[in-house]
C-alpha cells in the first residue's frame, strides 16, 4: 500500500514555512495522540505516521530530498521501519512540550546552550579606620588575595595555538536529554559542566581555568563623614571571570576603631570632660579637645553640676556627601578630691561649718524630705 504524501499527513500546503510546519504537527499530535484515543485500533499507526512526516519535512536536508524524489528518497532507512514510534520520537514530543511550556518553564534555550564564560564572583574586605580617618577622608591601600586573569592565557585556559573544542557530548548545548518511558528529562552535561565546551590542551599556568591567584594592592578613597558599616564598591576589582568572563566587584565594609576622646551619634560627638570640685562650684573656662585635632575654650558657669552639657555647634562630624556638620556635646564630670592633705581637710571642715542651706540646696533638701517621711510614719 502506497504511503500517503507527508504534506497531505501534516494538512499542510507544499510552501508551509517551519513555523506552520510545526504548527500543524503539534495540534495533530495532541488531537492523535494513542492516549488520547484509546478506543481507536488505529490511533498508534496514524500517530507514527504523523511523526514520521514532522522528522522529514522539519530537516530542511530530508525536505529537498522529499520534495525532490518523494518517499523513495528514504527507502530502506527508518521512514519505512516498522513498530514503535521511531528513534526520533522523544525528540519531537521535546519540541511539542517546549512549545506549549517553554514560557511557564523559564523559555527555550539557544542553540548554543550556556555561555563558556562565567562572572567572577564578588569579594569582601573588612577595613578598620580611625575617626579621624572618617572625619577628614583619605585615600588607602589596601592589599587583596584574588583570582585575576592568567596573562600566560590573556583568560582563556588554553594552551597556546589551540581553542576550546564543541563538546562530544552534548554537541555544545550544554545539557543531555534522556528518555525515560514517554517524557524526555534534561540535565547539564556531565563533560563540560554545562559551558558546551571543552579544553583539550589547557594552560599549563592556570590549568584551564583561565585564571590565577594573585595580591594585589588597591587605592580606596574613604570620603569624609562616613559611619560604621559604610560599604564602599570597587567595580570590577572581584575574582576575575572564568575563561575571559567579566569580573566581580570588591566590596569594602568600614568599621570605626574606638576613640579615646569621643562617642560618636550619627553625625553628633559626645566627649566627658572632669573639671575639679572648685571649677564647678566657682565657675572658670576649660579647655577641651575638638575632633579636628585642635582646642577649645568652654565657659563653666558657677555652681555647675555633674552631668551638665554644653553644646559646640559646627564642631561634632561632617555629614556624609554634604557640606554640613554635627555639633559637639561636652559633658562635665565634677571630680571629688582624694588624698587630700591635712591642711586641705581642715579647709573642707572650715568650709562646711561655714556653709548654709543655699550653698548645698539639692542635698539639704533631699534630708529635709526624708525627715518628713518618718516622722509622717511615726505620727
Amino acid at each position: 500500500m502506497a504511503k500517503r504524501d507527508y504534506y497531505e499527513t501534516l494538512g499542510v500546503d507544499k510552501n508551509v514555512d517551519e513555523r506552520g510546519l510545526k504548527s500543524a504537527f503539534r495540534k495533530l499530535a495532541m488531537e492523535c495522540h494513542p492516549d488520547r484515543n484509546q478506543d481507536d485500533g488505529n490511533a498508534e499507526k496514524k500517530f507514527k505516521e504523523l511523526n514520521e512526516a514532522y522528522e522529514t519535512l522539519k530537516d530542511p536536508q530530508k525536505r529537498a530530498a522529499y520534495d525532490r524524489f518523494g518517499h523513495a528518497a528514504f527507502d530502506g532507512s527508518r521512514g519505512a521501519a516498522g513498530g514503535g514510534f521511531g528513534p526520533d520520537f522523544s525528540s519531537s514530543m521535546t519540541d511539542i512540550f517546549e512549545d506549549l511550556f517553554g514560557d511557564l518553564m523559564g523559555g527555550r534555550r539557544g542553540a548554543q546552550g550556556r555561555p563558556t564564560t562565567e562572572r567572577g564572583a564578588d569579594l569582601r574586605y573588612n577595613m578598620e579606620i580611625p575617626l579621624t580617618d572618617a572625619v577628614h577622608g583619605r585615600t588607602a591601600e589596601i592589599r587583596v588575595p584574588t583570582t585575576v586573569v592568567c596573562e600566560k592565557c590573556d583568560g582563556k585556559g588554553t594552551k597556546a595555538g589551540t581553542e576550546p573544542v564543541t563538546c562530544p557530548t552534548c554537541a555544545g548545548m550544554g545539557k543531555v536529554r534522556a528518555s525515560q518511558g514517554f517524557f524526555t528529562i534534561e540535565r547539564t552535561c556531565p563533560s563540560c559542566h554545562g559551558r558546551g565546551q571543552i579544553i583539550k590542551d589547557p594552560c599549563s599556568s592556570c590549568s584551564g581555568s583561565g585564571r590565577t591567584t594573585k595580591e594585589r594592592t588597591l587605592s580606596v578613597d574613604i570620603p569624609p563623614g562616613v559611619e560604621d558599616g559604610t560599604r564602599i564598591r570597587l567595580q570590577g576589582e572581584g575574582e576575575a571571570g572564568l575563561r575571559s568572563g567579566p569580573s566581580g566587584d570588591l566590596y569594602i565594609f568600614l568599621t570605626i576603631k574606638p576613640d579615646p576622646f569621643f562617642q560618636r551619634d550619627g553625625s553628633d560627638l559626645f566627649c566627658s570632660v572632669p573639671i575639679s570640685m572648685v571649677t564647678a562650684a566657682l565657675g572658670g573656662e576649660i579647655e577641651v579637645p575638638t575632633v579636628e585635632g585642635k582646642t577649645t575654650r568652654v565657659k563653666i558657669p558657677e555652681g555647675t553640676k555633674t552631668g551638665k552639657q554644653f553644646r559646640l555647634k559646627g564642631l561634632g562630624m561632617p555629614i556624609l556627601r554634604s557640606k554640613m556638620k554635627g555639633d559637639l556635646y561636652i559633658q562635665v564630670e565634677v571630680e571629688t578630691p582624694r588624698k587630700l592633705t591635712s591642711r586641705q581637710k581642715e579647709l573642707l571642715k572650715e568650709f562646711e561649718k561655714e556653709s548654709r542651706k543655699e550653698t548645698s540646696p539639692d542635698s539639704h533638701g533631699f534630708f529635709a524630705r526624708m525627715k518628713e517621711f518618718f516622722e509622717g510614719k511615726e505620727s
